[in-house]
């Protein structure tokens, strides 16, 4: 399906999880520490020509 990457990806999104979403999208979820490693991970979505839809920041729990 186009738009969605295996969970073996988790990897290489210093491991963020890798899951299916429901309209077939991925969802990458999981800590970002801080703003560097953040743009690390939007540049690398941007490498792979992959579009960012939505980015959400979740509280601690």
């Amino acid at each position: 399906m186009a738009g969605r990457l295996a969970p073996r990806w988790s990897v290489w999104f210093d491991g963020l999880a890798v899951a299916p979403g429901d309209d077939g999208t991925t969802v990458l979820h999981g800590p970002v520490p801080d703003q560097a490693a953040l743009h690390g991970l939007l540049s690398k979505l941007r490498d792979l020509g992959l579009p960012l839809i939505s980015l959400t920041q979740k509280e601690d729990h």
